[in-house]
């Protein structure tokens, strides 16, 4: 047996969440409706026909929940904030102040319960007024957001100290308006990559705005990444999982990072028929210093060269890798190359694990839940992670994902994430064996392995 250790002064987040999946009171106390809301009620666009409307009502169990980060022993929890609670129009006309009030609520009482909050702005629930007008399509969107951010930065000084403007700006663009299996649902490469511009810039100016009014704290976003490993040291392997690698990293961190866009992929787009209209100042708005830089991570797989219509040009090898009850493959050592990959290309920027976690549909068994997958699944990707810091990596700390079951976007709630198992019916919360094991682990700061 071995321990791995992690250093001292390491933060755990046992935690993390996202507005729509957790919190229902969809047509409460002034809220609007998001893109999520017409999504998930468009029939056949999520399993089951299943939505957020009530999801864990953790907008009214709140408390409880935090009672279960506490017990956890958490030092950070993060959360987002639903846009359509704040401007129910995206933007213009009055601010939505129960909406403020609700989460003014749950950052008091987590900081009350010594657990420092960790806010993203955007997790995925853009206001449908917005949507209405072209979404992120609409560079309007872009100073809405930037104005959303700048109330909740001024209303949260002091209180909140480490910032998020976007979660998996991929997923916001890309699996969003190219594979269309999340809202809005457009199946357009153009648009898409369109978009992802468009959140970068929106990144830019927020990040500015931040350090213009002058806001204690530190600011970043959280890309999610992945890795294929080539199946083999032929040329069109490598470049072919390269591009897949690229299309999540650098396409996302090297406009942040450098104030360009990786001219691999700019080629790839091209050859695709996709070009990119850039006014004069987005790159340098971009390109904003960042406090730190959040990473989510699930799975890798290895994969070879293959021509196919559409973007995409390789296809996975089946290496009869254990799956989670989602389908994904567990990749530990793409967790360590990613990261190494980071260092290796943008230096020692503060790193946060700000997602990492396994879908595991266990049940409760006379009052417990034996998701011993899941808890194998920590242990490989902590010990992939203690890899990279013992690298080099510079690991400021770890965020699983997540605190309980929850609305699993298009999966609805087929799928489960969480470490406390959520009984959809009657709402009651079970803590699982991987939350009392991950408990252990943050009270040790080392697991046995």
């Amino acid at each position: 047996m071995a321990i791995i250790q992690f250093p001292k002064g390491m933060k755990w987040g046992g935690t993390a969440t996202a507005s729509y999946q957790i919190e229902g009171a969809t047509n409460e106390d002034g809220r609007g409706i998001s893109i999520w809301d017409t999504f998930s009620k468009t029939p056949g666009r999520v399993v089951n026909g299943d939505n957020g409307d009530i999801a864990c009502d953790s907008y009214h169990r709140y408390e409880e929940d935090v009672e279960l980060m506490k017990e956890l022993g958490i030092d950070v929890y993060r959360f987002s904030v639903a846009w359509p609670r704040i401007f129910p129009n995206g933007t213009g006309g009055e601010v939505n102040q129960k909406g403020l009030d609700y989460y003014h609520r749950l950052v008091d009482k987590l900081l009350e319960n010594g657990i420092e909050p960790m806010c993203t702005l955007y997790h995925w629930d853009l206001p449908q007024a917005l949507q209405d007008n072209g979404g992120w399509n609409n560079r309007e969107t872009i100073d809405a957001f930037v104005n959303y951010a700048e109330l909740m930065f001024k209303e949260f000084d002091g209180k909140i100290k480490h910032w998020l403007t976007l979660n998996e700006p991929w997923c916001i663009s890309f699996l969003s308006n190219y594979i269309g299996v999340h809202a809005p649902g457009n199946r357009d490469l153009q648009l898409a990559t369109q978009i992802s511009h468009h959140l970068l810039v929106a990144h830019g100016r927020t990040v500015k705005k931040f350090r213009e009014i002058g806001i204690e704290g530190q600011i970043g976003f959280a890309p999610n990444t992945t890795w294929l490993e080539p199946y083999s040291t032929r040329q069109e392997d490598i470049d072919a999982c390269n591009r897949e690698i690229g299309w999540y990293i650098e396409w996302f961190m090297d406009p942040v990072f450098k104030g360009t866009y990786p001219k691999f992929m700019l080629d790839w787009f091209k050859k695709k028929g996709v070009e990119l209209e850039i006014q004069d100042g987005d790159m340098e708005d971009i390109h904003q210093p960042v406090d730190f830089l959040g990473i989510n991570y699930y799975t890798g797989h290895i994969a070879r060269y293959k021509e196919n219509e559409g973007l995409l040009d390789w296809e996975l090898v089946e290496m009869n890798y254990d799956r989670t009850d989602i389908g994904w493959p567990i990749f530990p050592e793409g967790f360590y190359n990613v990261l190494m990959r980071i260092k290796d290309s943008y230096g020692d920027i503060p790193i946060y694990i700000t997602e990492n976690g396994s879908c595991y549909n266990d049940e409760p068994e006379n009052g417990r839940v034996r998701d011993s997958g899941r808890i194998h699944y920590l242990q490989q990707h902590l010990t992939a992670l203690s890899r990279a810091i013992a690298s080099g990596v510079n690991v400021k700390g770890y965020i699983t994902w997540s605190l309980m079951d929850n609305f699993e976007w298009a999966e609805g709630y087929t799928m489960r994430f969480g470490i406390v198992h959520v009984n959809y019916r009657t709402l009651e919360r079970t803590k699982k064996d991987s939350y009392y094991w991950y408990k252990q682990t943050i009270a040790n700061n080392w697991f046995e392995k």
